[in-house]
């Protein structure tokens, strides 16, 4: 049996697998590859293949289970048409009895440096995060219809073992001085495998939680200090104007939006002890000595 179905079964699917089936329960990835399959079967973790931007995901076993959906949305446009795939499906073959939504701070847009908590409107700049953003209403009007439980989780810049800038210091790319620089959020891997848990057994249905450490800093920082505990060489420090010129369009979309993101609700309400509630503490744990 099939307690669990986690779909986009990677770098945190795969640990948060681990623990369910610690716990003796059944668990599927979903993954998009053949690829990623084999991947997960060697680590002990069973698997199934479905493309959502492609392949109709009715053979899954979704009836009466937990779905946490940790999938990105398409690369292109302002909905997420792999989600709406899946809700889709849940019509024709049965639904799961709760889902936990892995989303993003993105979808508060830029808060100007501000500390913002989960009453914040959501104004996305970006369509990666606008994105993220239908896919909660579009879950949030799906578990209203039908019954089943939701849990959206807005989560911080993921770091770990394996996650981290260090090709980009060792390139020496330069950053925004710290003056200049936005304001980010970041949450250990490990710490986000733990949120995950607790709100999938004890948050509230219809809750929206931001996940991060509490302790925000600039881009500029945490490249810094990633470089001290990996030995590397800081990366070249420039303005924002230079930037511009400099910084991919990628990298430069990210110093236009700011905040400071409160975990206050994650830690009260799922009383959750992060492992890792600084980048310090984080960043010991990640084998760079």
């Amino acid at each position: 049996m099939t307690d669990t179905i986690i779909v986009g079964c990677g770098y945190v699917g795969s640990r948060l697998a681990r623990r369910y089936l610690d716990r003796g329960l059944g668990v599927t990835g979903v993954v998009r590859s053949e690829d990623g399959v084999a991947r997960l079967v060697a680590e002990g973790i069973p698997a199934r293949r479905c493309d959502l931007a492609r392949d109709e995901p009715d053979a899954l076993p979704f009836e009466g289970a937990q779905l946490f959906y940790l999938a990105p949305p398409p690369n292109q446009g302002v909905e997420d048409s792999s989600l709406g795939r899946l809700v889709d499906a849940f019509e024709r073959v049965g639904h799961p009895k709760r889902v936990l939504y892995l989303s993003t701070t993105g979808v508060y847009g830029d808060c100007q440096g501000a500390w913002v908590d989960e009453t914040h409107p959501t104004e996305p700049t970006q369509d990666r995060s606008r994105r993220r953003l239908n896919a909660e209403d579009r879950l949030r009007a799906w578990s209203r219809s039908s019954g089943a439980e939701l849990v959206v989780l807005r989560v911080g810049g993921i770091y770990g073992p394996g996650r981290l800038p260090l090709d980009r210091i060792r390139r020496a790319v330069p950053m925004v001085r710290a003056d200049e620089a936005p304001y980010t959020n970041r949450i250990h891997v490990e710490d986000l495998v733990e949120v995950c848990v607790a709100a999938m057994d004890n948050g509230v249905d219809g809750a929206i939680y931001n996940v991060s450490d509490g302790h925000p800093s600039s881009m500029t920082d945490y490249f810094m200090q990633v470089a001290e505990a990996a030995g590397l060489e800081p990366p070249p420090l420039i303005s924002l104007a230079e930037a511009d010129g400099q910084l991919s369009a990628g990298m430069m979309s990210y110093m236009g939006e700011s905040r400071r993101l409160s975990n206050r609700k994650l830690r009260e309400e799922l009383g959750v002890e992060l492992r890792y509630p600084t980048l310090i503490e984080g960043l010991c744990a990640c084998g760079l000595a």
